[in-house]
């Protein structure tokens, strides 16, 4: 079933950066905002700080843009350090970034400097984690990261709470999973505490962690950390390993949901990264294949992919036509293999036209999840329902959910189902 493209927006001005989701506004419609990024051919690691911030409504109009929009975009080589979400409690979403080597908070209504503050280290840049460290009602802390191995936690009023050093990962994962009112932190493998106090670490895994989950997965009412490396392991809250899966080469991304809607618990898809290219050396014969576990890590089945391309990302869209039903999403799947929506059974159920990055969100406040799939010049804008984009908006703010403002190229997740 082909998806339903129900707009298109010219995003030229943007510069071919990164896209994040957010009702800025506040007017009962989501925004696509572009982050542009510092560019540099001799760095895979780049971005280290976002040159411009380019707001966009869904009906095409540039609502704003702050920065230098450079001819040359950076490459996706690490994350961006950029988020959106209401930092300060007021109602309003404030666009948090990297910018000028100083860690600055915008207004996300017009793009003006809400604040300015000094980064801790010059590259404490790599992504911007919104935590809720100090038990309040709303996250209100942030924490900073270098690539792999150093954070920082900082409270509302920039004061220096603690830092981690040791085998952080990709994107650490900030989620209150023992219900005690303050967000725990999955750095790696290894949890903290909210005053980060290391509480245990995974054992016996190699490499380092590409992507975190959090959701009840075997239904025994308390959550569970799902996180793919070297190999996809399930540990209970209090630093049991339950199962591990090693049928795989490299686990790059994992996601949950209630894909087979007829087994207990949730479901794991993931992504194995079977044979590695690299196009920085010219390798482009890599190879990767989608699996699915049960809530026992037991394998239900995987991708004998044939076609080429290595760098899929596997993320979990929830109650995209309204049906209530949890889809396995995958994108930058290569080999003109266009982004897709697959069922439990491997079956692929809605087809996307066009290639390039995901978004995904309650992007008119429906209750149901729309793609955006944008390149480096357009953003399509595609659903599971007719809507007519261009229709005056509730004037009631959509709330940011806790995966838009965690948005990162190595999608970790909560499934609260």
């Amino acid at each position: 079933m082909e998806a339903l493209e129900i707009g298109r927006i010219d995003i030229t001005a943007g510069g071919g950066g990164k896209g994040l989701l957010g009702d800025i506004d506040g007017d009962g419609r989501m925004e696509l905002v572009i982050v542009q990024a510092d560019w540099d051919i001799d760095d895979r690691y780049v971005p280290h700080q976002i040159t411009c911030v380019t707001a966009f409504r869904l009906t095409g109009e540039q609502l704003w843009q702050v920065g230098t929009c450079n001819e040359k975009s950076g490459n996706f080589g690490s994350d961006f350090p950029a988020q959106i979400c209401d930092i300060d409690g007021d109602g309003n979403l404030e666009i948090l970034c990297v910018m000028d080597k100083k860690f600055l908070i915008l207004n996300g209504k017009d793009g003006s400097i809400k604040a300015t503050r000094e980064l801790p280290d010059e590259v404490a840049h790599d992504c911007i984690i919104v935590a809720n460290l100090s038990g309040k009602t709303w996250p209100s802390d942030v924490i900073l990261k270098d690539r792999y191995r150093r954070m920082w936690a900082f409270n509302d009023q920039w004061e220096l709470l603690w830092t981690h050093e040791g085998n952080v990962g990709h994107f650490p994962w900030a989620y209150d999973v023992n219900g005690d009112g303050y967000d725990e932190v999955m750095a790696g493998y290894d949890l903290l505490d909210h005053n980060g106090k290391l509480l245990w670490s995974c054992r016996d895994l190699e490499d380092h962690a590409d992507c975190l989950w959090v959701g009840d997965v075997n239904g025994d009412g308390r959550m569970e950390i799902a996180v793919g490396g070297s190999v996809t392991c399930l540990y209970d809250v209090d630093g049991n390993e339950l199962w591990r899966y090693d049928g795989s080469i490299e686990s790059q991304h994992i996601a949950l949901g209630k894909f087979c809607p007829e087994q207990p618990g949730l479901q794991m898809a993931g992504l194995d990264r079977i044979r590695r290219g690299d196009g920085y050396k010219g390798q482009w014969d890599g190879k990767d294949g989608m699996f699915l576990l049960d809530c026992h890590g037991k394998e239900i089945w995987k991708e004998d992919r044939q076609t080429k391309g290595w760098l899929t990302i596997v993320d979990a869209i929830y109650n995209w036509n309204g049906e209530g039903r949890d889809y396995i999403l995958a994108y930058r799947r290569g080999g003109g293999v266009t982004p897709g929506l697959y069922d439990g059974e491997m079956n692929r159920v809605v087809s996307f036209a066009n290639d390039g990055y995901v978004l995904h969100g309650d992007l008119f406040g429906r209750g149901k999840e729309d793609v955006i799939i944008y390149s480096k010049d357009t953003a399509w804008i595609y659903s599971g329902t007719a809507y007519d984009v261009s229709q005056e908006p509730s004037g009631k703010p959509i709330p940011q959910t806790k995966r838009l403002i965690a948005s990162t190229l190595y999608p970790g997740g909560v499934c609260e189902q």
